[in-house]
């Protein structure tokens, strides 16, 4: 038998990763690349935990060693049968207890090597925290500014596609960090604790030699909160301001928020949480130009009184950028270029 415990563990160097938990755990957070074979589902955690509570702990780990050796023997049954040999998986629950261990010793007593996270996902969740305290002030930044649609999104793919090393913060959000930011396919934004997961893994494949671009973002992003060290960082960091006629944002914003042209409703229920700041003459006006289809219209009037008024005010607040750079399209030739010239600005050292 081959079962070892590891508070430091190298992901890659296991076949895969068991994240034994249940499904709800699961999808709150996990170590990247983990796989969910829960021993108890959602039902039977809270089944268990509450005999636990009122009945006694003996009586709920009776019932937790049968719920959890059905499981297993379905799993053995199933997802174990044609792995080989050399089969060698990390496995972890929350605290490293009874659910990991479980699914350990049987593995272990088959044959196969097996390592389980000694103190489980909090073990993982204390380690995602300390470094994400200390790998961004690691890092030299250089930020894209602009107004609302002026591509600073596609220069960042074509700056990723020229070998730079990018985050794109709003993708790992699913958010495009505005009042209409949520996503086409109306997902909705991963849980606080993943998006710090997400985030580590990128600071973790990245060269500390090499400059990492973003986004300039509030230290919001829909419901979600950059930590605090990156958001320190991107304060401080040189920053490019990008420029692009007013007409050609609004056909870059036209193309990007085509779904909610084609569900108008929902558009009238976004824009009407900005009653608030504008009085239900100016919402209604909106109103009036999606019934009419009007659609550059109502763009070009929500980045003029809304978005543009917004970012002006933010300016207020940020040093001024230490590099500025006007498109008059936003062609894959004019991105291609534009991305080259910011390369060369952060490479003469700004």
């Amino acid at each position: 038998m081959a079962l070892h415990n590891t508070a430091t563990p190298e992901y890659s160097r296991y076949s895969e990763i068991i994240d034994v938990r249940s499904p709800g755990e699961f999808a709150e957070d996990r170590v990247p690349g983990a796989i969910n074979l829960p021993v108890l589902d959602n039902e039977e955690r809270s089944r268990v935990g509450t005999i636990y509570k009122q009945e006694s702990p003996f009586a709920a780990r009776k019932m937790g060693a049968a719920l959890i050796s059905r499981h297993i023997a379905d799993y053995l049954d199933d997802y174990f049968w044609d792995k080989d040999k050399d089969y060698h998986p990390l496995l972890y629950c929350w605290r490293g207890g009874t659910r990991s261990h479980s699914l350990a010793l049987i593995l272990a007593q088959i044959g196969w090597q097996v390592t389980v996270i000694t103190g489980g996902y909090k073990t993982y969740r204390t380690q995602v925290r300390q470094q994400l305290t200390q790998l961004p002030g690691q890092f030299q930044y250089r930020l894209v500014r602009g107004l609302t649609g002026v591509g600073k999104t596609a220069i960042l793919q074509h700056l990723a596609r020229q070998g730079e090393q990018v985050i794109d913060l709003e993708a790992i959000a699913n958010h495009r960090g505005s009042l209409l930011g949520q996503p086409e396919d109306n997902t909705p934004q991963p849980p606080q604790k993943w998006f710090e997961s997400l985030l580590l893994q990128k600071f973790q494949s990245f060269q500390q030699s090499k400059t990492i671009w973003l986004e300039a973002e509030s230290s919001t992003i829909g419901k979600l909160h950059i930590p605090a060290q990156l958001w320190h960082e991107m304060k401080t960091a040189p920053s490019v301001q990008l420029h692009l006629p007013l007409e050609m944002r609004v056909t870059h914003l036209l193309q990007q928020y085509q779904d909610l042209i084609e569900h108008p409703d929902r558009l009238k229920q976004q824009l009407y949480r900005l009653k608030y700041r504008y009085g239900q003459a100016q919402v209604q006006q909106w109103y009036d130009l999606i019934d009419r289809e009007q659609w550059r219209e109502l763009v070009s009037d929500l980045l003029t009184h809304h978005y543009d008024r917004a970012y002006h005010r933010s300016l207020q607040h940020q040093t001024p950028p230490h590099y500025e750079f006007t498109l008059t399209n936003l062609s894959e030739a004019a991105l291609r270029t534009a991305a080259r010239s910011l390369r060369d600005w952060a490479t003469a050292g700004c």
